[in-house]
């Protein structure tokens, strides 16, 4: 920290860091002059390099040429009042892609010509917001599927069986034809006993789950089967609490995400998979159907260095029917949505070329939750 950020005494000045540095947004501070002359944790993470290595260059070598942000602090200064601006893109190469925040722009009465910067990234609250959009699909899905039970799989049964008494009754070619016909019904019928699991709303019977044996389970499952012959790699958090869910349906989830990671790797000779979780504080989501607001520390990630998802896709992929395989049905990431959005968690996807990773936040165990006021299992 600056000298320059002048506390009454180093007690005080102690505390006000231990405050700055546990603000869950971006804080820095900038100079008359330009330079960057104090970040907090959030700062140094958001820019990718330490509060000491910001303070040697000015804030316009951080963000893009003529960024609104620089018109920002020159009208804060002038003015000698806070101004705020919302959606504002920092994206570049040196920050990274999809950086849209929102901007609290302050003076320092105390320094003159210095002013306060907070970034609040709206990436999150976008994604939670699709993630409710996903949970609406969801919902569309299952009376759907509900539909198609009681009005399709009958008729189908019928056609079926008329099928099979042909089969009987012709010779040659036309015996093949009714064995497609049976075979088309069976692919259908199929596809609708996979849609009915969305039709399914009884309540999740959850407990104490340990992500790392659920995650252990399905690498074990991957490596005997269908990522054989792909690399595997585990990045824990050995500290993390536990989650609050149900492990089959946790299995059921991460198996999916982890068969999806392998068909995009394929048989690239550096094809990998990699199995991350985390502890990140700060999230806060309403549960379907209650009043309350649950903490969504927990976080778990499916990360693979495929070619990544198509951009025009990506804020689709967890409606139904939506898929980029030849002969997938759309409904793999919809049901995960589902038994995520369940559980009162939130999924999302961010891919890039050779780098995509489905994110995972969901809610600790009640009993460890009553723990999760200290930064334990967090990583700067």
């Amino acid at each position: 920290m600056n000298d320059s950020f002048n506390m009454p005494d180093a007690a005080g000045k102690a505390l006000a860091l231990t405050v700055l540095n546990a603000i869950q947004n971006s804080v820095i501070m900038v100079n008359e002059e330009g330079f960057i002359t104090f970040a907090n944790w959030e700062a140094e993470a958001f820019f990718g390099a330490s509060a000491a290595h910001l303070a040697r260059y000015r804030i316009s070598t951080f963000i893009p040429f003529g960024s609104p942000l620089l018109a920002l602090i020159d009208q804060v200064r002038e003015r000698l009042a806070p101004v705020n601006e919302y959606r504002v893109d920092l994206s570049s190469p040196r920050l990274g892609q999809e950086k849209l925040v929102d901007l609290y722009v302050a003076p320092v009465v105390t320094e003159q010509g210095s002013v306060v910067i907070v970034f609040q990234e709206r990436s999150m609250a976008d994604k939670i917001d699709r993630q409710l959009t996903h949970r609406a699909a969801a919902r569309s899905v299952t009376g759907l599927a509900s539909m198609l039970a009681h009005e399709i799989k009958n008729p189908l049964s019928g056609i079926r069986g008329a099928a099979q008494l042909l089969e009987s009754a012709v010779a040659g070619e036309d015996r093949s034809l009714t064995r497609l016909i049976c075979e088309e019904t069976d692919r259908i019928v199929s596809l609708v006993d996979r849609m009915e699991v969305f039709s399914d709303e009884r309540p999740v019977d959850r407990q104490p789950i340990n992500i790392h044996a659920v995650l252990d389970h399905v690498k074990a499952v991957a490596k005997a089967g269908f990522a054989r012959d792909i690399k595997i790699v585990e990045n824990y958090d050995p500290s993390l609490p536990s989650v609050h869910a149900n492990r089959d349906q946790l299995i059921q989830v991460f198996l999916n995400l982890v068969k999806n990671a392998a068909e995009a790797v394929g048989n690239r000779p550096d094809g990998e998979i990699v199995l991350t979780t985390a502890y990140r504080p700060g999230i806060r989501l309403s549960v379907a159907g209650t009043r309350e607001k649950i903490s969504l520390p927990l976080e778990f990630c499916v990360h693979d260095n495929g070619p990544g998802v198509p951009a025009d896709l990506l804020p689709h992929l967890f409606d139904p029917f939506i898929t980029t395989k030849t002969n997938g049905s759309g409904l793999g990431l919809a049901l995960v949505a589902k038994i995520i959005g369940a559980h009162g968690g939130i999924v999302e996807c961010d891919s890039q070329n050779h780098r995509t990773t489905f994110r995972v936040l969901m809610p600790a165990h009640k009993d460890a939750a009553l723990e999760d006021s200290s930064p334990t299992g967090t990583h700067r």
